[in-house]
């Protein structure tokens, strides 16, 4: 089998960050309507969930292109096989987690607590790269704990990328393994982001994005200047609508930008559809009750749709009375 001899076209200028519980194929769907450049992750999803588990953990939408499989795991046997079936199914890219901080991961010998072990990231990259053509990519952070020094950085990514990792996602904050929830992971280590940007000067062959703390495309476009890409997370799930822009002024796309009310037309064959499988409402509308985030009358559609949406039989209905109630306000 070739290492990764295709080219790797992706266009990584933009991505929606793998967040457990929230980017499911629902969000992924709702999130590929507003823009068709962006690339979109999976939650992280553990080998041994794909490997032993019942359920169909690699299944998407095909609008959901281009889309990426982030894989949790540390052993290269089981990362290669996943890694296989993630090509087999389609996706565009494999990606290992190295920075999710939680202690349940830790304890899976996974996430953040790998940049410890970077000879032992280079192996797992090797292996699946080993077994698939499509990009084999890393998300990391800037350091562990007391490890956290530019060289400490730099010394995993010289291990990883001699592996043939050429991409690299950094979270601009260290992780502490202990002490702090996944929550303050997020929030109370500093942001460093002229750490990242010292990364792609002085690794200018390597594809470097930046990840953390970005809540709008202004400050997208501000990193860009000196990265390869952006990934933004939370700000792309609770205000979603920043995504229909995001082809016009990252990606030199002149579509016309989608209203809101244009995305949600859209959106409903998806529900109906899925209300007809015998999905619960709930399970999509979770995701788009930020919509209409900032405008006049986006409360009453919020409480709406969250008073409504759970009851069991909950149709198409209630996301037609949750906009018509906005008129109202």
């Amino acid at each position: 089998m070739s290492r990764n001899t295709m080219p790797d076209t992706i266009n990584r200028t933009f991505s929606i960050a793998p967040m457990l519980d929230w980017t499911d194929r629902h969000y992924r769907y709702f999130a590929r309507l507003m823009s068709e450049q962006a690339l979109l992750y999976t939650e992280m999803v553990t080998t041994g969930a794909i490997i032993h588990g019942k359920g169909d953990y690699l299944a998407y939408n095909e609008e959901e292109h281009p889309l990426a499989l982030q894989l949790g795991g540390s052993n290269p046997a089981d990362l290669a096989t996943c890694a296989k079936l993630a090509a087999e199914r389609g996706y565009d890219e494999v990606n290992l987690n190295v920075g999710c901080p939680s202690d349940r991961v830790q304890n899976g010998r996974f996430g953040a607590c790998l940049m410890a072990e970077p000879k032992l990231v280079a192996q797992c990259v090797d292996a699946m790269r080993n077994v698939v053509d499509i990009p084999v990519t890393v998300k990391t952070r800037i350091g562990i704990d007391e490890q956290d020094s530019y060289e400490f950085l730099t010394d995993f990514i010289d291990t990883v990328s001699a592996a043939g990792c050429d991409t690299f996602i950094i979270h601009a904050r260290k992780a502490w393994l202990q002490g702090l929830s996944p929550k303050e992971n997020r929030e109370i280590p500093e942001l460093n982001y002229e750490r990242v940007y010292q990364l792609k000067r002085d690794y200018p062959q390597l594809s470097i994005s930046l990840n953390g703390g970005v809540k709008s495309l202004g400050e997208c476009t501000t990193h860009l200047e000196q990265l390869d890409g952006v990934m933004v997370g939370r700000e792309a799930y609770q205000n979603p609508y920043i995504l229909a822009e995001v082809d016009q002024s990252l990606c030199g796309s002149e579509k016309p930008v989608l209203s809101r009310d244009a995305v949600l037309e859209r959106m409903i064959p998806y529900i109906e559809k899925h209300l007809a499988d015998g999905g619960r409402l709930n399970h999509i509308t979770r995701h788009i009750t930020g919509l209409y985030q900032g405008e006049v009358g986006s409360r009453a559609w919020r409480r709406y749709v969250s008073e409504n949406a759970h009851r069991q039989g909950a149709g198409i209905e209630v996301i037609h009375q949750a906009r018509a109630s906005m008129d109202f306000k």
